[in-house]
């Protein structure tokens, strides 16, 4: 149902009965690389190209994901998927291999939350017992179509992030259909706005997207009357370096304070330190392996509690930054619980 101005709140509480993040070779090098379900060591999947190989990575976190929550595509009624290459290949071609009934959806990197949000109204709504939801990127495929192919060995500024070579896909049903060991609910979800600020850089995401995140998070506070304190963590999609620290900085003069235990960014957590990746990580596979990876299983762990997933997007084509345009973002945020079934 409705929840403020714009927000759900899923009385059904649906069930992530099982999920699954598989990586490229460098990301299972990372911090987080015993958390993802597999880690491909050819970043071509043995594919002869970066699409076919993006499209690989979806179908095998889809794969997983119907294997550990022990259903087969026929159990499942819609596959919501969206990524990053012209007019949805990765998901359509997923798709086209799953054969489950699909519904494509596009949000730039934050389709991770954008998708799950969807499923769970499904869910709770009462349209589907089954519904499935997945993104997938590529740090090659990625920079072929947005900046230069990888061949070209063009240098960037350290502003610019990491496009994660991923993807992760989450299975969602009822709570009452649902296994006992599936204890992680999808309670409630904020749909952002298209902020714009004027960022044209796109070697700068992290700037561009940051007050969207901050919209939507606080935009959510509003909504459901919370702040901070009400969460165990709360991680914006890939921000990065730059945009996590311009958030901190928009979140203070709106008046918040930010516990620093609390507030985290997908693109950090991914790569840690690595200067090789400059400003961090981004790409829709980084909040869709770090929430599905990484999150996930700390809270299966009882780390955390209730958890806000505000995953970001840079809406912005090639042809766009070719016309000189600007950057508009968006942030879409999805409340995971733990509950005591």
């Amino acid at each position: 149902m409705l929840k403020g101005e714009q927000s759900w709140s899923f009385s059904t509480k649906p069930a992530i009965t099982a999920s699954a993040a598989v990586v490229g070779p460098y990301e299972g090098k990372g911090p987080l690389g015993q958390d993802f379900d597999f880690v491909h060591d050819d970043p071509r999947l043995g594919e002869d190209s970066w699409e076919k190989a993006e499209k690989r990575l979806l179908e095998d976190a889809c794969q997983t994901a119907m294997e550990k929550a022990s259903v087969q595509k026929e159990d499942v009624q819609f596959f919501l998927g969206g990524d990053l290459m012209a007019q949805l290949i990765t998901s359509s071609f997923a798709a086209r291999t799953l054969s489950i009934p699909f519904l494509g959806i596009f949000g730039a990197c934050s389709t991770s939350m954008e998708g799950l949000a969807l499923a769970a109204q499904l869910v709770d709504s009462g349209a589907a017992e089954t519904v499935m939801c997945g993104t997938a990127s590529h740090n090659s495929s990625a920079e072929k179509q947005f900046r230069y192919p990888t061949e070209y060995g063009g240098q960037k500024p350290p502003t610019a992030q990491w496009t994660v070579t991923g993807a992760g896909s989450a299975i969602l049903q009822p709570a009452n259909k649902a296994s006992k060991t599936s204890n992680i609910r999808v309670t409630g979800a904020t749909i952002g706005k298209v902020v714009d600020m004027g960022v044209s850089d796109p070697f700068n995401m992290g700037g561009a997207m940051a007050p969207a995140a901050v919209d939507t998070i606080t935009g959510h506070f509003r909504d459901f009357k919370r702040s901070f304190d009400d969460y165990d963590l709360i991680v914006t999609g890939d921000l990065g370096r730059v945009g996590f620290d311009l958030a901190n900085d928009l979140f203070s003069k709106a008046g918040f304070k930010v516990p620093d235990h609390v507030y985290q960014d997908c693109g950090l957590l991914m790569y840690g330190d690595d200067p090789n990746v400059l400003a961090g990580g981004s790409g829709c596979a980084c909040s869709a392996t770090v929430t599905y990876g990484h999150i996930l299983k700390r809270m299966q762990a009882g780390e955390l509690r209730r958890v806000l997933v505000a995953a970001t997007g840079a809406l912005l084509s090639p042809l766009s930054y070719q016309q000189k345009e600007s950057i508009p973002s968006i942030c879409h945020a999805v409340v995971l619980e733990v509950t005591d079934h």
